[in-house]
């Protein structure tokens, strides 16, 4: 299905009476969830970015640099949602406001490859110049990552599939069609993915010295994600 097919869709549930109250609670519901997640987020983000930092890990960094494309995305989704909202049903917006969640789920993905090869640069360099890691300390902040990015693939993923439901239920497929949403989604996936590649190289580090291990994992999350 074409996205000016989606639109179109998208189009016909906020231009009939009876299906658009549906159609804006559950945009309001997504935006309440992705909210929750950017608030979740920027807590870890920082947190990681700092700890990467004092305790000179690599791959720690690397989770936190990644986390603060993750909460730029999903400040984006944020806005998309907020945008939508408030034009949802005007005249002069007569291609559809859903095109704004296509334009903040590319911007996403741009961000996205942007910091995974920041990633890159800085692993290489911490290859020819190894530091020194505080190991006890990047593994319980990793951990901690780790737990956010479940919670928030848990909250995005449950609201996805009872918005599909919703959809069902009334006869279109909008629903379906929030790229938003899927792509704040993917994010969190992929943010959970670089913690798991930063306890790997820090539990190797620490109990089997393999210290090379840590930005190279970080170099491995930057392949990864793009």
């Amino acid at each position: 299905m074409s996205i000016s097919s989606r639109d179109s869709k998208d189009t016909q549930a906020l231009s009939c009476p009876a299906r658009q109250p549906d159609f804006l609670l559950s945009q309001r519901q997504a935006e309440r969830a992705v909210g929750h997640v950017l608030w979740l987020s920027a807590i870890a983000m920082l947190t990681e970015i700092v700890a990467g930092h004092l305790t000179g890990s690599m791959a720690l960094l690397a989770d936190g640099w990644h986390m603060a494309t993750h909460v730029a995305a999903m400040g984006i989704s944020a806005f998309a949602y907020i945008y939508m909202r408030r034009h949802a049903g005007q005249a002069h917006y007569s291609f559809g406001p859903g095109k704004v969640s296509y334009l903040a789920a590319y911007s996403s993905s741009l961000l996205l490859a942007g910091v995974a090869l920041a990633m890159l640069c800085e692993a290489a360099l911490r290859l020819r110049a190894p530091q020194d890691i505080h190991y006890d300390e990047a593994l319980a902040v990793a951990l901690l990552g780790l737990i956010v990015n479940l919670l928030s693939a848990w909250l995005l993923h449950g609201h996805d599939h009872d918005h599909a439901h919703q959809g069902d239920a009334h006869g279109h497929t909008h629903a379906h069609a929030d790229q938003n949403l899927r792509a704040a989604y993917l994010h969190v996936v992929a943010d959970a993915l670089t913690s798991v590649a930063a306890i790997v190289a820090l539990i190797a580090g620490k109990w089997a010295g393999m210290a090379w291990l840590d930005p190279v994992m970080a170099a491995l999350g930057g392949v990864l994600i793009l």
